[in-house]
């Protein structure tokens, strides 16, 4: 993906659908819905940017739960929400942080070491409730893959994927590629995690041939109930969600406040709206949720993430190569990549390696080296920013700039984020 020519085309595209939509045949307004379009701030704003750096590490490693650890050690994130959801008195908590998180990783270890300490116990003992068959599969395999790996959980702890869809060879056992899907099997023998949706959960609660999945259940058998990307229940279909799971403790009896919620999304919303989160969770699940219940996340700085890294390199691509730092002047995105890493970072020529690991960790090095990107990311401050306010500062930041046509400093704005985007780093 080339910024520069993806935020053009979106542009273009948009301009020519009012145009044709909307065409102006009176002689005294001929020319007004051009000039409009094309008035900056009227109808189009932004492009706007921003460079998400790395997560902040957690102060555990990754045995938080001895008995299920982790590959990796948790982010901050994660472990704030390993000490809501562990332990003996676990509490509801909402998980807002975003796309790439680990937010499944949040509620899964716990739940994954409560299973393990009531292993043998029958029953459902935690319920995963997803909007979506596709996100449920995906899951299941994930969990299908963690489950299978820890010598601990295997062969102590199932878990079942239970939705309306049918399969040409339901899985009948736990293995490393998947979960339990029979619907036989998971009635005769109900899982210790159940993941499947909310209509299929309905069915579960009034279909006769599915009482078995519930028959171990005893009022306090089920301890986790979780709802992933909980902001696509919104109007009638949160008043759904929230009635069938009052439905569901009534059927087995829970405890009043012995049910620990989870709700998962990256949208949820900013801090200043945590009030509202909270009644809105508090409205679905039927269960208290307390002033610190929402987990964001939390980032390294760019002082930080830039705090070992010299300044290696200071100059920009000469004005007198500003051709080839447009898009338009390459054959393909390959070329125009390479060709970007030449201008920036020496004669090097990267072509043989461009799809290998190796060439993308060198290039963050030269990156995280380069005084126009540190500058971009100090700018930047891990917030989203106009395109313009961003040009603005490079060119009272940066040597060179400061007499700079803004067109040029644009291009090299394209020209240094498009190589960003291919190697480790990635601007949403």
């Amino acid at each position: 993906m080339i910024p520069s020519i993806l935020s053009r085309q979106l542009r273009q595209g948009v301009s020519d659908f009012l145009k044709t939509t909307f065409p102006v045949s009176t002689p005294f307004f001929h020319g007004v819905v051009d000039r409009l379009l094309d008035a900056e701030g009227e109808v189009f704003k932004g492009p706007y940017l921003t460079i998400q750096l790395p997560f902040e590490q957690g102060d555990t490693g990754p045995d938080y739960f001895p008995d299920v650890p982790m590959r990796y050690p948790p982010y901050r994130h994660q472990e704030q929400a390993f000490e809501r959801l562990g332990g003996k008195t676990p509490r509801s908590t909402l998980v807002a942080t975003g796309t790439g998180s680990g937010k499944t990783e949040c509620f899964l270890y716990p739940i994954l070491d409560y299973c393990y300490q009531h292993r043998g116990d029958p029953g459902i003992k935690a319920l995963l409730i997803y909007p979506m068959n596709a996100l449920a599969t995906d899951q299941a395999g994930r969990i299908a893959q963690t489950i299978f790996d820890n010598p601990n959980l295997k062969g102590n702890i199932t878990a079942g994927l239970y939705v309306g869809q049918k399969e040409n060879e339901p899985q009948m056992v736990m293995s490393r590629e998947g979960i339990i899907t029979n619907k036989d099997t998971l009635r005769l023998r109900p899982p210790d995690i159940l993941l499947t949706n909310y209509k299929m959960l309905d069915y579960l609660l009034i279909r006769p041939k599915d009482f078995p999945l519930w028959q171990n259940n005893a009022p306090d058998t089920l301890r986790y109930l979780v709802v992933d990307e909980l902001h696509t229940f919104d109007g009638a279909q949160g008043t759904d969600l929230a009635c069938l799971l009052r439905r569901l403790k009534a059927r087995l009896g829970t405890p009043e406040h012995h049910l620990c919620c989870v709700g998962t999304s990256a949208t949820l919303g900013t801090s200043e709206e945590q009030d509202a989160l909270l009644g809105y969770a508090e409205e679905v699940f039927g269960e208290p949720f307390d002033r610190d219940a929402i987990i964001h996340e939390t980032r390294i700085s760019a002082g930080a993430f830039l705090d070992k890294s010299p300044i290696t390199r200071i100059d920009l691509p000469p004005i007198e190569k500003a051709g080839q730092l447009d898009p338009q002047a390459h054959a393909d995105y390959r070329a125009y990549v390479i060709a970007q890493h030449a201008l920036w970072f020496g004669a090097h020529n990267p072509e043989a390696e461009f799809e290998t690991t190796g060439w993308r960790i060198e290039l963050s090095e030269h990156l995280r080296g380069q005084l126009f990107f540190q500058n971009l990311l100090k700018i930047l401050g891990g917030h989203i920013r106009d395109y313009h306010e961003i040009i603005s500062s490079l060119a009272r930041v940066t040597p060179g700039l400061k007499e700079a046509n803004p067109e040029y400093i644009i291009k090299l704005l394209d020209s240094m984020l498009t190589p960003g985007l291919h190697g480790p780093y990635r601007t949403p």
